[in-house]
């Protein structure tokens, strides 16, 4: 069995507001994935064991392929009035038989809202947390749902699954530095004197194994960051690899401040990995700067997440055998249309 990092949190009910879920703890060991396992089983927080007994059951055809996408034409605009049939499906480069389609309009969807609060972010929380709010209250309809996590030198959750948004704000008036141990204002970049923090990859994997993996419709994974990891135990693919398998689209917001790196600049440098995380699953990376805001960013992602189209088909290679299939897709007839989507998924039985 593989073995995964132990972390510590608090639990509770669906939708209160200010849990704790820290990953990595002050002393980070590793746990045989069985024992880990059994004892997730007592935690209502998780997405996967956090349904209440009383909500209906949602019952998918495990034979089922599920991509969404959405498509750009020439200026990058979005193209949002393309039926089922403008659109052709190919895994391993075998086409495939489209056997749903439509537009997302409809599909509830879960956003996991991954805040950087290492030194190196400091001065960008007030906006960012204004920003958030206002995207949550415009974003959020009756059948959807967000939560809140912070990472730095650890990943906590504060505030689990929910349609409000004012619990989401309670949750967003939380974020704080989360700094190594030695000191408040160690400063963003680690030396030989200061332990390494940043645990980006490692907050990406626990949002989406923990949170997103089992849930249905849409999922997305927001991480807002200046892209530099420098501590996690997770590593990049893996964490792109949990996303893949929990279906989730990573939308990466690339947010630097540079000058918490000092008089000469520099800093950020991780929106080429932002980029990979993004692409590989179906996302892109919003480039914030002084012309472009995260008001703006958030604007667009929601336009963006409300022009998605849904194609599901049956794979003609139904084995589930753990393998990576290849996608693409195309539309077909128009070379000028450009189609964002996950880059393939693995075949593997879905989470009951």
């Amino acid at each position: 069995m593989d073995d995964l990092m132990s972390y510590s949190r608090t639990t509770k009910s669906r939708g209160s507001s200010a849990p704790r879920l820290a990953w990595p703890p002050a002393s980070v060991r590793l746990v045989n994935r069985r024992s880990f396992v059994k004892g997730l089983v007592a935690l209502p927080g998780l997405a996967r064991v956090a349904a209440a007994q009383d909500e209906p059951v949602i019952k998918v055809d495990v034979n089922l392929v599920n991509v969404f996408c959405t498509v750009r034409g020439k200026n990058n605009a979005l193209i949002g009035n393309l039926e089922k049939n403008s659109f052709q499906v190919f895994e391993d480069n075998k086409q495939q038989e489209i056997r749903y389609f439509t537009r997302e309009t409809d599909v509830p969807v879960t956003i996991g809202m991954l805040v950087d609060t290492s030194q190196s972010q400091e001065r960008l929380l007030d906006v960012e947390r204004r920003a958030a709010d206002s995207f949550f209250r415009q974003v959020l309809r009756k059948k959807d749902e967000a939560f809140l996590m912070q990472f730095g030198a650890e990943a906590e959750l504060l505030q689990d699954s929910t349609n409000s948004p004012r619990l989401l704000l309670d949750g967003l008036n939380q974020l704080r530095l989360s700094v190594p141990v030695g000191g408040l204002h160690p400063g963003p970049v680690p030396t030989i004197s200061q332990q390494a923090g940043t645990i980006l990859y490692d907050a990406v994997f626990l949002a989406a194994e923990e949170k997103l993996k089992g849930q249905v419709g849409r999922k997305a994974i927001i991480p807002i960051t200046d892209g530099v990891d420098t501590g996690s135990k997770i590593s990049r693919d893996k964490a792109i690899e949990a996303a893949q398998k929990a279906d989730s689209i990573i939308y990466s917001f690339y947010y630097v401040d540079f000058a918490a790196y000092g008089p000469f600049g520099g800093g950020g440098g991780g929106e080429g990995e932002l980029r990979r995380m993004s692409q590989e699953t179906g996302g892109r990376v919003f480039h914030i700067d002084r012309r472009y805001t995260i008001e703006d960013a958030f604007r667009d992602l929601q336009e963006e997440m409300r022009s998605q189209y849904s194609i599901a088909y049956t794979p003609t290679n139904p084995k589930k055998d753990g393998t990576f299939r290849k996608l693409e897709i195309r539309v077909a007839g128009n070379k000028d249309y450009k189609v964002q989507a996950r880059k393939g998924y693995y075949a593997i039985e879905p989470v009951n």
